[in-house]
């Protein structure tokens, strides 16, 4: 356990650096609790894509805390936020069991949504491998027809992963791609089903519209699947990542996300605002580029990590 939890650490050293870190750093200099260093503090959490309004939150709480504790001593003012930061991550946490240990039926399907360019390739890729070590059958399904890429990466990743693809021509109508893949796992007694989506149409409508069409293919042949519908987000990408996960959300109903990139974005602030706005739970955080870097997002042992008082190097 003290093994995984330094090497959590070390895969997050950017991102804490960045984030923690910097805090850390202007407490430090500054010496002492006043205004300057509230403001400082507010300004590295908008840089690090807390949110506006979650940063006001946290900033109001700190105030009202140095104000009426008459606080002036900078450590306690770490204290408090790193408080503060961690009841935003576990507020309504629900002892849920991770995505691995959740297969209760067969052959569980998961769909994966997501824009292009996020991660969603490798993170089925990832999942599937997972899923394979645990003695599973594993089938993907190329239902991103809409760029051949797609195909081809997914293809690649199928094989590293030891996984069956069903797939088709670039252009290809997608819900019947996903079909007949969920007809063949079902007479192939697959266990997994992991299913690929577009990530871009010419519009976003279009997007949503195909998605939810694809919902409905899933539900002919397995009335209560997906079991898991899974939002691919690239951590880099910050607040944007907010209005992707409300978009796909009203269209198609997430059971969690998937936050691609996280150790490689110094912009860590982006967990606790997915989370204030959305409250859907993390289910995986990529923490490196290797088929085993796709961890379970777990609260504490992510705050024990993230808040570590030790020192890591910064991975460049």
């Amino acid at each position: 356990m003290l093994s995984m939890m330094r090497s959590l650490r070390q895969k997050l050293a950017k991102t804490k650096n960045g984030f923690w870190g910097r805090i850390a750093e202007a407490v430090r200099l500054r010496g002492k609790v006043d205004d300057e260093l509230i403001e400082e503090i507010e300004d590295i959490l908008l840089r690090a894509d807390t949110g506006v309004e979650i940063t006001q939150m946290v900033i109001e709480q700190l105030t009202q805390y140095i104000r009426l504790e008459k606080v002036t001593d900078s450590e306690l003012v770490m204290d408090k936020l790193q408080n503060i930061l961690r009841d935003i991550l576990l507020a309504d946490c629900h002892e849920e069991p991770d995505l691995f240990g959740s297969i209760d039926c067969k052959p569980f399907v998961i769909l994966f949504a997501g824009v292009n360019g996020v991660g969603k390739t490798t993170s089925i890729g990832k999942v599937a491998h997972r899923f394979h070590q645990m003695g599973k059958r594993v089938m993907i399904i190329a239902g991103d027809t809409f760029r051949a890429a797609a195909i081809e990466q997914l293809t690649i990743w199928s094989d590293r992963a030891q996984a069956t693809i069903v797939k088709s021509q670039q252009g290809a109508d997608p819900s019947s791609i996903i079909f007949d893949g969920i007809n063949a796992a079902l007479a192939r007694d697959f266990d997994i089903v992991l299913i690929d989506t577009a990530g871009r149409q010419h519009t976003k409508n279009n997007l949503m519209a195909e998605l939810e069409k694809v919902n409905r293919t899933i539900k002919k042949l397995i009335p209560d699947a997906p079991h898991q519908t899974l939002l691919v987000l690239d951590a880099i990408t910050g607040q944007n990542s907010i209005s992707q996960a409300t978009s796909f959300n009203a269209a198609i109903g997430l059971s969690g996300l998937i936050l691609a990139k996280f150790d490689g974005t110094a912009k860590g602030g982006i967990i606790f605002n997915l989370k204030h706005n959305l409250n859907l739970p993390v289910k995986l955080i990529g923490v490196g580029e290797g088929i085993e870097d796709l961890q379970e997002f777990d609260p504490q042992s992510f705050i024990q990590a993230f808040f570590s008082t030790e020192t890591d190097p910064d991975p460049g």
